[in-house]
Formats: C-alpha cells, structure tokens, sequence
C-alpha cells in the first residue's frame, strides 16, 4: 500500500552554506536567515559594514540565530567567516584609498582644507592645485564647493580660509568635552608650576593639541595653540601616545624619515623604539631639547574610565630654568594626579 509522501521540514543537514567562484555567498533550504536570503556576498558584506558601528560579529550571528531558530549556529558562521575578513580589524582601522566605501572627493575636499597652514595662509588656485596634485579645473570645483559651504575665503586670485572651519575642530572638542573637563586642570598646572601645559592627541604622525594653557613667558619660536601640531615623534606627548599605540609607530617610522631638529634629536629607529618602550614601561616621557633647543618637556599618558587612551597631558619647560630633577620629582606627581583627576570623570 502506497502512503501519501508528506514533505518533511528541512533539518539542519539540508542546509549548506557554500562559496560559490564567483565569491557569492548562497544559502539554501528552508528557514535560511532572512538577512542573508537570496544575497549576493557584496550585498550582504554591505549589509554588514551598515551595522559594524554598532553591533559585532558575535551580535550578527545571535541576530541571524534569533531570525532563524533552526539553522544551526556552525551553519551562521560559515556564513558570516567571509564577512569577518571584510571587516576592520578595529573600530578605528581606516580604510585604504582604493577601498570600494572610500569616497575620494570627500578626502580631497578635506585634504585641501588641510592644505592652508602657517606658511600658506593664502594661495592661488594654481598653488592649491599644485600642492595637492592636481589639475586647475579640480581644484577650481573645490574650492569654489567649499567657498560656497562657507569654508573658504576669496579675495581676488587669492584663497584663504573662513572662520567657520573653526566649526570642525569646535565640534571635536565639544563632542569629547575636553573643553570643559580639562581646561580648568590644565590651569592649575600652568598656576602650581607657573610653566605652560597642555592636552594633546594623535594624528597620523603629529600630536595636535586640544586644549592648552599657556605660561606668560613664551619657550618655541612658534607659538602653540588649540590646533597647533607638532611631529610626534620628537615631543613628549607624542611619545607617551605612541608608546600605547605602537602600530601607529611602525606605520610613522615605515612611512617617514626620522627628522634631526636639533643636535638632541634621535634619528635612529632602534633608539627611538627602546626609548618609546621605556616611557611606557615608566609611565611618563621627559623630552630634553630634541625638538628646539631650550625646551624641555614631561608627559603622561590619559585614559578614560575603561582603560581607552584619551590622550596625554605635559608641561614644557625652559631647559636653563627647570633642571631635569625638578620634573621628575615637582611636576610628575602633579601630572599623575591631574590625570587621574581627568580620568575618574571623563567616560
């Protein structure tokens, strides 16, 4: 006797999620995550990148899992193993320029605001283009885009730029409160020791400062500011911030030539990366007359209530002034301290 065939529900064996040659990712049977049906790998790696700022890979899998209840958990991460290799190793991993989600124009944009600077406070359109490496007709769109946003200044052949790009760097500060929070520490300091201080963090190769207090008398030749940067590698700061980042390091010293500012300055690799390892087994970094001569400097390292590094406090001194000692054993208490202070009330 022939009994009716039922069809039967799907197990877990019928399901197989396979790379096809085409690098598409296909998954087959029923009760598949609705989140990956009938998608493509570059649609569903797209889909992945949308929800990377806010949820992690394990997130991904419970999420597809809570969709699809039958679809063993081996199952979703075979799926997901290939959306793994696509995501940045870290939430602050930057994207190559030939990456598919690398928007070119905006980087332009941003690197040609970049362009003006001390020695360049005001330039022709053929002085933009030539700087940045490209043609007139390109910068020309530029900079006509950002003078239209309000971000650039024309004066007749002349560029400059506007005060609303303060609103760039105004927004950092404000969004990470280092304004409000640190500012009135950095007073002290400057009141207690009678010498300047500073916040700084790092970008790329150089240490910007973020916040500052400064002495009446005046050490550089150059005058520091809210947005001033200095090459990292040669300030206490930016040693301290590379001593607990040192993948920033290796990128720094694979891409740049060690510059000599003064007769003090290490230029030698294998010296620099000893001395950063000794400010990060110490905790601090005094810079002696290496970036200008006369200058001396003591820098500590600041992170937020969950051990992530903020950035780094100093103090910059006059070598003939403030002896060596007198760091170690006046001010670097006194910076601890602060940066505890900054520590216990910064998230």
């Amino acid at each position: 006797m022939n009994r009716p065939h039922h069809s039967r529900p799907a197990t877990c064996t019928d399901r197989r999620v396979s790379r096809a040659r085409s690098g598409a990712v296909h998954t087959t049977g029923a009760g598949q995550c609705p989140a990956f049906r009938g998608k493509s790998a570059q649609a569903t790696h797209a889909w992945a990148y949308r929800r990377a700022d806010t949820v992690t890979l394990f997130a991904l899998r419970t999420k597809a899992a809570k969709l699809s209840p039958r679809v063993s958990p081996m199952h979703i991460d075979r799926g997901l193993r290939s959306l793994k290799q696509d995501l940045p190793e870290t939430e602050t991993a930057a994207l190559a320029p030939d990456h598919r989600d690398f928007v070119s124009a905006l980087a332009t944009g941003l690197e040609i605001i970049r362009t003006f600077d001390r020695e360049h406070p005001r330039m022709t359109l053929s002085e933009v283009a030539a700087r940045n490496g490209i043609n007139r007709a390109k910068a020309r769109r530029f900079l006509l885009t950002l003078h239209g946003l309000g971000y650039v200044r024309k004066q007749d052949r002349y560029f400059e730029l506007a005060p609303r790009t303060l609103d760039l760097g105004y927004a950092f500060l404000s969004a990470n409160g280092y304004q409000s929070i640190v500012r009135q520490h950095l007073e002290h300091i400057t009141e207690v020791t009678g010498e300047s201080s500073s916040m700084g963090v790092l970008d790329g190769a150089d240490v910007i400062y973020v916040a500052r207090s400064a002495a009446p008398h005046r050490l550089m030749t150059v005058a520091l500011n809210i947005g001033s940067r200095l090459p990292a590698v040669a300030t206490s700061m930016g040693r301290v911030l590379l001593a607990f980042t040192p993948d920033r390091l290796d990128q720094i010293l694979a891409r740049d030539a060690l510059v000599a500012h003064t007769p003090n300055t290490i230029t030698d690799a294998k010296a620099l990366r000893a001395c950063i390892a000794e400010v990060r087994s110490n905790g601090y970094c005094i810079v002696d007359q290496e970036l200008e001569s006369g200058l001396r400097s003591l820098a500590v390292p600041v992170h937020n209530q969950h051990g992530k590094l903020l950035g780094a406090l100093n103090v910059s001194t006059n070598a003939a002034r403030v002896a060596r000692d007198t760091l170690e054993q006046d001010f670097l208490p006194l910076l601890l301290e602060t940066a505890r202070e900054i520590e216990r009330t910064v998230e």
